[in-house]
């Protein structure tokens, strides 16, 4: 499949560009976390330290189990370390309230997921829009966005289609597209590209790293796929809770 030229460089503007790409945007430090199993706790991240500047693309492996969901949800500031720092763009979210934190997180921070998670009553273009309407009813600039973005992941002609018109492939390419509505300094892709053959997943992994590296975003993918995690800038193991 031919994708069209990408344009994303222009329909972002400065917000990305002016970025000093050589000072680390995501900084972790001391990762801790641990979950109650009956009388003892089960430690799944231990001191775990990382630091990512923007543009960098990270693939996190690891067998199932291993702690790398739990730790893409403590980058999306979706659950809390028990102890050790995270820093986003020099804010450490775990400081703000929980309004502000939520405001933070849809701002900062893209999600995509393997099973896309698309709303099924809405049309292509709504679930795109979805993350503006954490701020109140989308704004024209907004519906501008989600159709250049619709239009980059070629997919113009499949605004007004719900996701059961869609193919697998399809639907993964809208829920990047959503992810990048409100111009993220941090992507997390959860094997987003589990559930596809693997002429379909290159395609979106080509797609998914053009964008990204266009807007000058952090990408974090946890995968078991090899092809998937070799696209990436750099690979490391999640390993008794630290990465390797």
């Amino acid at each position: 499949m031919v994708w069209p030229r990408c344009r994303c460089a222009t329909f972002f503007p400065t917000k990305t560009m002016n970025d000093n790409s050589s000072s680390p945007s995501l900084i972790v430090k001391n990762l801790s976390k641990s979950f109650a199993t009956g009388d003892d706790r089960l430690v799944v991240l231990s001191n775990l330290n990382l630091e990512l500047s923007s543009g960098d693309s990270l693939a996190v492996v690891g067998p199932s189990g291993s702690g790398k969901s739990t730790l893409l949800q403590i980058l999306g500031t979706l659950d809390r370390p028990d102890s050790g720092t995270v820093m986003i763009d020099g804010a450490d979210p775990f400081a703000l309230s929980d309004d502000k934190l939520a405001r933070f997180r849809n701002e900062k921070v893209g999600f995509i997921f393997q099973d896309h998670h698309l709303l099924p009553q809405l049309t292509v273009i709504e679930n795109v829009l979805v993350p503006s309407l954490a701020q109140g009813k989308s704004s024209a600039s907004d519906v501008a966005r989600a159709t250049e973005l619709l239009d980059e992941v070629g997919l113009s002609s499949r605004l007004g289609h719900l996701p059961s018109e869609l193919s697998g492939g399809e639907r993964e390419r809208v829920a990047i597209a959503r992810a990048l509505l409100m111009q993220p300094r941090l992507i997390l892709a959860d094997e987003p590209t589990g559930n596809l053959d693997r002429k379909t997943a290159d395609s979106v992994t080509e797609l998914l790293l053009r964008l990204q590296s266009s807007v000058g975003a952090i990408l974090i993918t946890v995968t078991h796929s090899e092809s998937l995690a070799a696209a990436m800038n750099e690979r490391k193991e999640l390993v008794d809770g630290g990465l390797v």
